[in-house]
């Protein structure tokens, strides 16, 4: 069984910022899951008996080497999509973390090419598919 194909899976994302405006993405190389050459903002599977705010704890440590200084819920996104050519259906938690930009690092170099600081106003081209959807939602809440 699978999260997300086989049932649905419960997931976090959080949007890193460092107070000022700008926030963190990292590029997901060709060993990530999927959308290879894709900044995305972070984030990952919840686990059994963890709770939503520890997962990202976990994950923030895990992918960019920062511990949380704030962190706020902003809401959730149903997040329906194709991977491997099946369908997958996640629910995902969405957070705003406070983080010192100082700790800030590519903590997973296997799965991610580049770890760089942006702002609302200058994004990458490539983004990953369900970024548009998470600023569309939760805009108003970033700055």
């Amino acid at each position: 069984m699978h999260k997300g194909k086989d049932y649905i899976g419960v997931g976090v994302t959080f949007y890193c910022h460092d107070g000022t405006g700008r926030f963190v993405m990292g590029k997901r190389s060709v060993n990530a899951r999927d959308e290879h050459g894709m900044w995305d903002l972070g984030g990952g599977g919840v686990e059994f008996g963890e709770s939503a705010e520890d997962a990202v704890r976990r994950e923030i440590l895990e992918e960019y080497g920062a511990e949380m200084r704030a962190c706020e819920f902003l809401g959730y996104m149903d997040v329906h999509r194709e991977q491997a050519g099946a369908p997958t259906h996640w629910i995902s938690l969405a957070f705003k973390v406070l983080v010192d930009p100082t700790q800030i690092h590519n903590a997973e170099p296997d799965k991610c090419d580049e770890v760089r600081w942006f702002t609302l106003n200058d994004l990458p081209d490539d983004i990953h598919s369900q970024l548009p959807q998470f600023l569309e939602r939760f805009m108003g809440m970033l700055s």
